[in-house]
């Protein structure tokens, strides 16, 4: 005779697997990819699939959705970790793939951890994706733009998934309750303080929500109650909640960058410090501070964009623990040099203006001549070449339609000064005197 399942079954699978949402009205999250209307909605209404890289913290249901639409499109799926899968192992997916083809069955091969293919590996892929052999989905934690080599992330579509919100995961946790198998059927109870603290530990994270809350049932006997006391020894995280991947993770670069920008160099390295001894990695850290030199410095000082990308390659070349050094370095120079955002600000007001505009006409005198016809057509005609008067310079227009615009106001910061003051005395309409 069967006995029944229990918590403690050997062969159960675990509690976040037993609760994986098989249809896209179970899954909680991700509204932006997956309500009605939005990118993955159609494409399982449709059946259709392509090269998909799901770029997004872990626990916010890449595997899941990659199954989801491979189910949706009645393809054959075949999964790998990047961790533990070779070359090797590639081929023999993908002779699986031809053979498939060769009867009309679409083959997807489901990659996680894509990130940590090797760039041979990744070599390895292409050609297979190219042809339609395999339609690629990867799942990665890490920007796919500096993980994935350019010509396999040109053939997949990047969908970013978020860390999941509190309501989501309130969603989760009430759901496990009412339809696992094993925990539907037990009397164990939590009190709302016990769940929040189980769901603040999680970082946005359902599976470590699932798997802490697993550990917690098993501490218990699978009966009772879960206190605070028996949440803490689950978590086992609570002296470092630092979550390199969770909510915390993003708070913590928040607040590492705002000390940054704030001119509060020991903050700032406080912040570095959280960060590295929770385990950050150091390219992470380095890659924001490149775009904050040019986001929050910009030409106040125009060295910080110089030793900031110089910091990240050190970084990388050398590696922790020494690369703390650098990133203190680069960290600190920041922090203390004088501040500017009127770059940003310009870009930001240059990309509305052809909003609202639309593609402009580029003036006769501002266009290429490489040709006789082009030079007949009038191109380049008219062009004054500034080096050719005094000071080097010239006032022509070099807007379309006769117009001027404003978007670069610099500051009276550092160099930006130097630079506001230049640009006053060359464009006095442009730049009038306050």
């Amino acid at each position: 005779m069967n006995q029944p399942q229990t918590l403690f079954d050997k062969h159960l699978p675990p509690l976040a697997e037993r609760v994986r949402p098989k249809t896209i009205e179970e899954f909680c999250g991700q509204n932006h990819l997956i309500d009605e209307g939005r990118i993955l909605h159609r494409l399982m209404d449709q059946s259709i699939t392509f090269s998909i890289i799901f770029w997004g913290p872990p626990g916010t249901g890449k595997t899941t959705l990659a199954r989801m639409i491979a189910k949706s499109s009645d393809a054959k799926i075949k999964e790998m970790s990047a961790v533990s899968s070779g070359v090797k192992d590639l081929r023999e997916v993908i002779a699986f793939a031809k053979s498939n083809r060769e009867i009309g069955q679409k083959t997807i091969l489901f990659i996680d951890e894509i990130h940590r293919f090797s760039k041979s590996q990744q070599d390895a892929l292409l050609h297979a994706v190219e042809d339609g052999t395999i339609t690629l989905f990867g799942a990665t934690t890490e920007n796919p733009s500096f993980e994935v080599i350019s010509p396999l992330l040109s053939r997949c579509r990047v969908l970013t998934l978020k860390p999941l919100g509190k309501d989501h995961l309130q969603k989760i946790l009430k759901n496990v309750f009412k339809k696992d198998v094993i925990l539907s059927k037990s009397s164990i109870t939590i009190n709302n303080p016990e769940k929040d603290l189980l769901i603040h530990s999680s970082g946005g994270d359902a599976r470590k929500m699932l798997n802490t809350l697993e550990v917690a049932v098993n501490l218990i006997g699978g009966k009772g109650q879960i206190t605070q006391e028996i949440l803490n020894e689950a978590i086992q995280s609570k002296t470092l909640i630092y979550d390199k991947q969770g909510e915390y993770h993003y708070d913590t670069i928040s607040a590492f960058i705002k000390s940054v920008r704030g001119s509060d160099p020991d903050a700032a390295l406080y912040w570095l410090a959280v960060m590295l001894e929770g385990g950050e990695k150091p390219e992470f850290i380095a890659r924001r501070l490149i775009i904050l030199a040019s986001e929050d410095i910009g030409n106040a000082d125009p060295n910080g964009l110089t030793l900031a990308t110089s910091g990240f390659q050190a970084v990388h070349m050398i590696g922790m623990p020494e690369a703390s050094l650098i990133l203190a370095q680069v960290t600190t120079y920041l922090a203390s040099a004088p501040k500017s955002n009127a770059s940003y600000k310009a870009i930001k007001a240059a990309t509305q203006a052809v909003k609202e505009s639309g593609t402009p006409s580029v003036p006769l005198h501002l266009r290429n001549a490489p040709t006789d016809l082009m030079k007949d057509m009038d191109y380049g005609k008219d062009y004054q070449y500034p080096h050719s008067h005094p000071d080097h310079f010239i006032d022509v227009n070099y807007f379309p339609n006769g117009e001027t615009q404003t978007f670069y106001k610099p500051t009276n910061q550092g160099r930006e000064d130097w630079i506001r003051k230049r640009l006053k005395s060359l464009w006095k309409e442009r730049y009038p005197e306050k």
